[in-house]
């Protein structure tokens, strides 16, 4: 990991003590600036806070108020036996029927995909009740995880009719899944959604390089198709402190 102390000269942070912006926010926004640019990445370990209060000059109260501003916008984790880390901005996405893949492109980040598993196999109760399928049904099941920043984001399973189409790995590492579904023909109208929260086990764990016990944010979701079909059941786990949703509420 990367030591504060490492960090090169340019990102030296000038507090502008006359301004009547408290310091505890100049160095906030320093910090974050440093960290969404990438001269701070994702892992890059903090020395303490006694020691960075001394090298900005301020107190220790002063400098805790910026961490605690930088935790709760979602850019630093504080960790047991660790200390303070660069998380990276957090990923957040509006309630709306979209890709992961194409939400993170907009936001001009560049995903990459390693797939797990691309097969077909006889869907479970479960899988055939959240697709309207016969009993003995065949679907496909995709196990992906998706990572940017060559930092992993989520683990991302789903189960799909085999009417969609022929899926392929290109196709998922290339342009994500409801993109190669798009091209087989696939219209998207409407999804059922619900978002939870748990904790890693020790295969998410590994594959999200997060402790065992961190916690996860949950997606389940079935997609519709414009006659009311369903056409693909997904059940991911994201890492709580890269990941959010946001939406707007109205008084009415």
């Amino acid at each position: 990991m990367k030591e504060l102390s490492d960090v090169p000269a340019e990102l030296e942070i000038f507090l502008d003590r006359n301004s009547p912006v408290p310091l505890y926010h100049q160095i906030a926004e320093a910090f974050e600036h440093a960290i969404r640019t990438g001269d701070l990445p994702p892992e890059t370990k903090l020395d303490n806070e006694i020691d960075l209060a001394k090298r900005y000059s301020v107190s220790r109260p002063t400098f805790r108020q910026a961490m605690d501003k930088l935790v709760r916008d979602g850019l630093v984790v504080r960790r047991r036996g660790v200390g303070t880390q660069v998380v990276g901005p957090r990923v957040r996405r509006s309630l709306k029927l979209s890709s992961l893949y194409n939400d993170l492109r907009e936001a001009g980040v560049e995903p990459t995909t390693t797939v797990l598993a691309l097969e077909v196999i006889t869907a479970d109760d479960d899988v055939r009740e959240q697709l309207s399928l016969p009993d003995g049904a065949e679907v496909y099941h995709v196990r992906r995880v998706r990572s940017i920043d060559g930092q992993p984001l989520g683990i991302m399973e789903n189960y799909l009719p085999l009417s969609v189409g022929t899926l392929t790995v290109a196709d998922l590492e290339e342009g994500g899944l409801y993109n190669a579904m798009r091209r087989q023909g696939t219209d998207f109208q409407m999804a059922h959604q619900t978002v939870g929260a748990t904790v890693a086990d020790s295969t998410q764990a590994e594959l999200l390089d997060i402790s065992m016990g961190a916690p996860l944010v949950t997606v389940q979701r079935t997609a519709l198709d414009s006659s009311g079909t369903p056409i693909e059941f997904g059940d991911h786990v994201y890492r709580a402190d890269r990941y959010s949703y946001e939406t707007t509420l109205m008084n009415r």
